[in-house]
């Protein structure tokens, strides 16, 4: 055979064997080198070339990209000094997103220290778990009574030595700063009244000091920036540790799929939190690293999210698809109000069809649905983000990223194409393991180094992934694989539904069945009965829904998915 002919032939298998490469988007490539440069070391570059550009806008308050990078230095600084944080040491962050947040973080990975996330809507005890399991004796937090009162039970309880604690207000702008302390008083703790006063530390007087830190010498693939709790709603927390390259790989593969789409004059909102990888990612360090801005809200608020929308201007849009279902039925989140955006990506939970019309309705942007999970830093794959990609799909994967479907009874074997299985992937984003839990690592390993996602799907001839739902959602019902996903989706197409969600119970007959729980849309009507008829021809006999439980509101995660585990705890406590 000629060489130009086995070049032909490596082509074609390649092509078979990653069919998502022909339907790439122009100008990105797949089989190319990902960058592992430390994302501290990269933000310092960003910061310098930035110089007097805005990097954060919290509220109306800004922070130039130089300042930020000032105040980053002078905490990290005063984190070795005063605090004796070295290489290595876990350090718990707990707070909502502000400007405190983001100094904190990248002031840990300056010094070589590890960030534990914590969620301060978590308990006591998950909290307790996470601090614990991860040997974090600093913990970073704010002096809101929400976030305070639980970062004090910590040190009650022996988990964490030392309390850093900023002054929420100082992060606000002048006359909201004012207003707040006259009016919202009661939402803040007195951390220097309390039981805890000796271990509590001011986060301004640490930065006022203006220590120089001695930056550590990093090995992007073996030290850990990110110890990222997981697995909260299924069982206990494990701890995906994230290398440094993990983080940085999937910052580079995201920054080749947008195609400059997060740099000058970008401007990203973020409200989905930090604390969660999708917006810790996406959201803050793919944009600051690129020099972008990062306008940040402590929580969604209509009101607040719409005086963003008015006076930044933002082009991107990092979602849920309960936030977008949100913006798309709301008549004050009106077209106009939505017009800056350019990109909207919607993660962390499958995207219904209707809110995807819905928020057409309301938007020209590109929709684009991703798929990740924490344990590959997050993001796998993405639908393209500047010209229309395959509705109902996640998108392709992201370069560098393989991914296979396996057989759900047997890991080990690859299923063709188009046949539904485990979704399997591989990368450069792959976290290192689980914290301290070697059993729970090579469970989720295949003996080829995929990572098991729980996740159902099918890869169709072009590439692109399609998902039907979650392992553990799966309901067992005389014997036959019902998705709850596809439960939704025929609920949703009814008019007067807004939200829905189903979970499996179990039947003394068919050993499990489908409970729909339903939120109707506002001054809307309906039963249990018509609704039943209404998905009779939409559904097959074996989807269809045991029962049906209306609910003025349905609980969610405070990322703001609907939460299946809670809605299971409820079913458990009052199923009819």
């Amino acid at each position: 055979m000629r060489p130009e002919e086995e070049d032909m032939n490596e082509a074609a298998i390649r092509s078979r064997a990653r069919p998502w490469e022909k339907s790439y988007p122009e100008d990105i490539e797949w089989d190319v080198e990902i960058a592992t440069r430390p994302v501290h070391e990269q933000l310092r570059a960003s910061c310098a070339r930035m110089g007097d550009a805005t990097a954060l806008d919290f509220m109306g308050a800004t922070t130039s990209f130089s300042s930020l990078w000032r105040q980053i230095e002078a905490f990290a600084g005063a984190l070795q000094s005063e605090l004796g944080i070295k290489k290595g040491d876990r350090v718990a962050l707990l707070m909502p997103n502000c400007p405190n947040y983001v100094i904190s973080y990248y002031a840990v990975l300056l010094v070589g220290g590890t960030v534990v996330n914590c969620n301060p809507l978590y308990s006591s005890a998950e909290i307790g778990h996470i601090v614990a399991n991860a040997g974090a004796e600093i913990m970073i937090t704010l002096d809101l009574e929400l976030t305070f009162s639980s970062a004090k039970k910590m040190v009650e309880a022996g988990h964490v030595k030392k309390l850093v604690v900023a002054h929420f207000p100082d992060a606000l702008p002048g006359l909201k700063r004012i207003l707040f302390s006259l009016f919202k008083r009661g939402d803040l703790a007195a951390p220097g009244k309390s039981a805890i006063a000796d271990s509590v530390i001011g986060f301004a007087d640490l930065i006022a000091l203006g220590r120089k830190p001695d930056p550590a010498t990093i090995d992007p693939h073996k030290d850990v920036a990110v110890q990222q709790y997981t697995g909260g709603t299924t069982g206990i927390p494990k701890g995906a540790m994230l290398s440094h390259a993990n983080v940085a790989a999937n910052m580079d593969q995201i920054d080749k799929w947008g195609c400059g789409l997060f740099y000058a004059p970008t401007k990203v909102v973020a409200i989905l939190p930090f604390f969660h990888i999708f917006a810790m990612t996406v959201c803050m360090n793919v944009p600051l690293c690129s020099g972008a801005q990062v306008v940040m809200l402590p929580r969604f608020d209509l009101k607040n999210f719409i005086a963003l929308m008015k006076r930044t201007q933002p082009n991107v849009l990092p979602a849920v698809p309960t936030l977008l279902h949100a913006l798309a039925v709301k008549p004050q989140a009106t077209r106009q109000i939505l017009a800056p955006l350019e990109v909207a990506i919607s993660g962390g939970a499958a995207l219904d069809s209707a809110t995807r019309d819905a928020f057409a309705e309301k938007s020209d942007a590109i929709l684009a649905e991703g798929y990740g999970l924490t344990e590959a830093s997050p993001v796998v794959s993405c639908a393209a983000l500047r010209v229309p990609s395959k509705r109902g799909s996640i998108g392709l994967p992201l370069p560098a990223t393989d991914l296979q479907f396996r057989d759900l009874d047997d890991p080990e074997k690859v299923l063709p194409y188009g046949e539904r299985g485990e979704l399997c992937v591989k990368g450069p984003q792959v976290m290192l393991g689980y914290y301290g839990d070697e059993d729970a690592t090579r469970a989720v390993m295949t003996s080829d180094g995929f990572l098991r996602t729980a996740d159902v799907g099918y890869l169709d001839e072009d590439g692109y992934i399609f998902l039907v739902d979650r392992i553990k959602d799966l309901i067992l019902c005389s014997g036959f694989n019902v998705y709850p996903r596809a439960i939704e989706d025929a609920i949703y197409t009814h008019e007067a539904v807004d939200e829905t969600s189903v979970i499996g119970v179990k039947d003394d007959y068919r050993g499990e069945a489908p409970v729909a729980y339903v939120k109707l849309k506002e001054g809307a009507t309906l039963d249990e009965q018509t609704l039943m008829t209404y998905l009779k021809d939409r559904l097959s006999k074996i989807e269809m829904p045991r029962e049906i439980i209306f609910r003025d509101e349905l609980p969610k995660t405070m990322i703001g998915k609907l939460s299946k585990n809670d809605l299971r705890a409820d079913y458990d406590k009052h199923g009819q």
